[in-house]
């Protein structure tokens, strides 16, 4: 099978280095962006990719992809791919997001200079090819990921989870089925840094955007420039062992919650990290047993889960946490955006990159064991979901190597709730030589810009996209109050 994956890569790449630099730029026309992707100066089209890359000259596709342009010329060094995570999250405004100035910490002005920032929609997301599973509101009511605390509970969800399975495998969209996946992802920035006429491109993705980079660098790695990867996630992607890791994530970043709690006690939720510990594991259970406003223990552990990933959202769980407590009912927003495209793409990925367990007494087993480890989050971690019916078989997995060019830089966060450090260190030793690791000694979902604070990580990542300078081994930054 690598060998066959092999020769599908070469083909495609054979027929990408045919192009001519006039078919090239013709490939793409330009024009101001949608008010609702965009911010000032962001341009938006599209270019036609294989749907199947074994038959590329075959259905072709539409992706869509933005760019923020450097006005410094003189500065301009080449393109900045970018990904925000996902999978099934659109990216076609994060050039305008990594570039907000009203974040703490947009995208600084010498890495504006010196590349064009690319955003994309991935195949089969937003206004790329979007596909379907025909998703109700009353599917995703839990979040996809509920807290059972029985075997039984476990079979009733699995019993959701057969249904979208099978309405994937029959919606308008079914044929896109074997062809939305990570290492076609990564086909289809080939093709976008082919289009834009670049001999090379440099690279920032995070969360599930920093696999893609890694299949991206392991495809294709000559044609890869800088490539720095954020929040990461384990070589094998977002598979069942980085769903299971949630809870070691949730383990790893609740105290910083706790501490929070205990330095506000206006909210009365504990005076010690342990008391607010013990309050958030007796109110799930009370939430269990008698749900207030709709919103039970399954739901209490999910909105955690979110708000743990930024500083900034504390305030807002605590909140929620000391109204609950008080038997008082809270406003749940529910996630913005097309959330039948978002599960579905999600879904098309997750069980097309990788083989999830099919046995339901394997999760039933696993949800004990996770719920007994890791009580504040592990039964959730490790619950069934669409994949474990899937109806298509995988894709022969990608497997990162140390062969290619020492220029990748991981950089992640110490307590990190998404993608914990563990799987950072996985994918370092996958890569080898080939990469750094920098570690920060924060919490929270993304180590470089935006809301993450620790300047030693911000200034290493700068510094390698703007003069190619990368530590000579892994380097960790303390904690920066």
């Amino acid at each position: 099978m690598a060998a066959a994956a092999a020769v599908v890569v070469a083909a495609s790449s054979v027929v990408v280095a045919q192009m001519s630099p006039a078919a090239a730029r013709d490939a793409l026309r330009w024009k101001p962006c949608a008010a609702a992707v965009g911010a000032p100066g962001l341009e938006c089209s599209t270019l036609r990719v294989p749907l199947d890359y074994r038959r590329p000259e075959g259905r072709k596709i539409e992706i869509a992809i933005s760019r923020l342009k450097s006005k410094n010329p003189s500065q301009r060094r080449g393109v900045l791919l970018t990904n925000p995570g996902g999978p099934g999250g659109p990216g076609l405004d994060y050039p305008a997001l990594l570039t907000d100035p009203t974040v703490p910490h947009p995208l600084p002005q010498s890495v504006r200079d010196r590349y064009d920032v690319i955003g994309l929609d991935p195949r089969g997301v937003g206004l790329s090819s979007p596909v379907t599973c025909d998703v109700t509101p009353e599917q995703l009511a839990p979040r996809w990921l509920p807290y059972p605390e029985s075997p039984g509970e476990v079979m009733r969800h699995a019993g959701v989870a057969r249904t979208v399975s099978r309405q994937c495998a029959t919606s308008e969209t079914q044929d896109l089925l074997p062809h939305i996946t990570t290492a076609n992802t990564a086909r289809d920035m080939d093709r976008i840094r082919e289009a834009l006429g670049e001999r090379k491109i440099s690279y920032f993705g995070g969360s599930y955007g920093s696999y893609l980079g890694a299949v991206y660098a392991t495809l294709f790695p000559l044609r890869g420039e800088r490539i720095v990867l954020d929040s990461v996630l384990g070589a094998g992607g977002y598979d069942h062992k980085a769903q299971l890791r949630f809870a070691i994530g949730f383990d790893d970043r609740f105290p910083d919650f706790a501490r929070f709690v205990v330095a506000n006690p206006q909210y009365g939720l504990g005076t010690t990290p342990a008391q607010v510990r013990a309050k958030y594991l007796n109110l799930a259970a009370r939430l269990d047993r008698k749900p207030i406003g709709g919103v039970d223990g399954s739901l209490l552990r999910n909105l955690t889960h979110e708000a743990l990933y930024a500083d900034v959202l504390f305030p807002g769980l605590a909140e929620k946490m000391k109204a609950l407590d008080a038997s008082q009912p809270v406003q749940v927003t529910p996630p913005a955006g097309d959330m039948d495209n978002f599960y579905s793409s999600h879904f098309y990925v997750l069980c097309g990159d990788s083989s999830w367990p099919r046995s339901l007494r394997t999760y039933q087993r696993q949800v004990a064991t996770q719920r007994a480890k890791h009580p504040l989050f592990g039964a959730a971690a490790a619950n069934v979901n669409p994949c474990a019916f899937w109806r298509k078989s995988a894709a022969p997995p990608v497997r990162i190597h140390d062969r290619g060019p020492s220029n990748v830089l991981l950089v992640q966060n110490l307590r990190d709730p998404g993608t914990p450090l563990v799987g950072a260190l996985e994918l370092r030793r996958a890569f080898g030589n080939r990469a750094r690791l920098v570690t920060a000694d924060q919490g929270g979902h993304g180590a470089y810009g935006l809301f993450a604070e620790n300047m030693c990580a911000n200034n290493t990542v700068t510094a390698f996209l703007t003069t190619g300078e990368r530590p000579e081994r892994d380097r960790a930054c303390t904690a920066e109050s």
